[in-house]
């Protein structure tokens, strides 16, 4: 299992190279929810959400031989960016597979990192299709979420929050197949044991959630929800035994419910974050969870297409 030890020599590893995000508050969040709220701005990291510390994390520690061969990585959109970018740093060759129906940013974004985009159909499975392509090329493959080096990299994010804002009394997650709530649940509990770790989901993707309450893994079929980067089906068999370690609760919210909370971080703290980053606070915003006394919230990205947000603007 993950350890402590390995989200702090992953964040010495990515030094550098990832940015140190800030840490922002706002005194009319703090009185609409009944908590003093710090917001973790993974929407400003590089490549513009959490995924490129796992990314530069786990490409980094490729052997020689490993890197000449080149890297494939099966993606909704943030985890192929931060392959993208993380290989182009590194000056790796970089394959990404995405869906059909990945945002266009996204698509356009990775593309323009350098890394060669193959799409699917949506009746077809990524992994099966990654698996293909990554034998045929002889790639080494780097999976989103269900990998020790991705969730170590992840953690890094709740270490550098809890190191500026010192023990809090709540952690408040995005989860789609859990890579980063159970690198930020680890990092958690070793600097604020008593910390109340949250995962949040959209309703309509609840698999972590069900395998959460149930006690073991549950596979959904592919998920339809704006939470483009929780459209995951089951955690994976390293994510889902640190949840159930480390992660005190689950909630999900609904799309509707999503879209105004994302709104209104981007009317009231002129924050530009995308549905799955806003998670965590629409969880806070819809009364799907009671805050505690001082409360994170990870913002884990930002990369939008801001012409599907405008059409939903208008339609509100």
């Amino acid at each position: 299992m993950v350890t402590y030890d390995d989200v702090a020599r992953a964040h010495e590893r990515i030094k550098g190279a990832a940015h140190r995000t800030p840490v922002l508050a706002s005194a009319t969040a703090d009185a609409l929810i009944g908590a003093k709220l710090f917001f973790k701005c993974e929407n400003l990291q590089r490549m513009g959400a959490f995924k490129f510390r796992g990314a530069y994390n786990a490409l980094s520690q490729l052997s020689p031989e490993e890197r000449k061969r080149g890297v494939l990585a099966f993606s909704s959109g943030n985890h192929a960016q931060a392959v993208a970018l993380a290989g182009k740093l590194l000056g790796m060759r970089t394959l990404i597979v995405m869906p059909e129906n990945a945002p266009r940013v996204k698509v356009e974004a990775t593309r323009g990192y350098g890394a060669e985009v193959v799409t699917y159909r949506k009746d077809e499975d990524r992994e099966i299709v990654a698996q293909r392509l990554a034998a045929e090329r002889g790639m080494v493959t780097i999976p989103p979420f269900n990998h020790p080096h991705i969730v170590a990299g992840q953690g890094t994010a709740a270490k550098e929050l809890l190191e500026e804002t010192g023990p809090l009394d709540m952690l408040v997650v995005p989860c789609g197949g859990a890579g980063l709530l159970s690198g930020c649940a680890i990092a958690a509990r070793h600097l604020a044991p008593s910390c109340h770790v949250v995962g949040v989901e959209p309703a309509a993707g609840d698999d972590v959630t069900q395998s959460f309450r149930t006690g073991r893994i549950v596979t959904i079929a592919v998920p339809d929800t704006i939470a483009d980067g929780a459209r995951t089906t089951a955690p994976g068999s390293v994510t889902f035994p640190i949840v159930q370690r480390y992660v005190n609760e689950m909630v999900t919210v609904a799309d509707d419910e999503l879209l105004s909370a994302m709104f209104w971080l981007w009317e009231r703290m002129k924050l530009i974050v995308e549905p799955t980053g806003a998670l965590g606070f629409a969880a806070l915003f819809s009364k799907k969870l009671k805050p505690r006394a001082r409360v994170g919230v990870v913002l884990s990205g930002g990369n939008i297409d801001l012409h599907w947000a405008a059409a939903q603007l208008n339609k509100r």
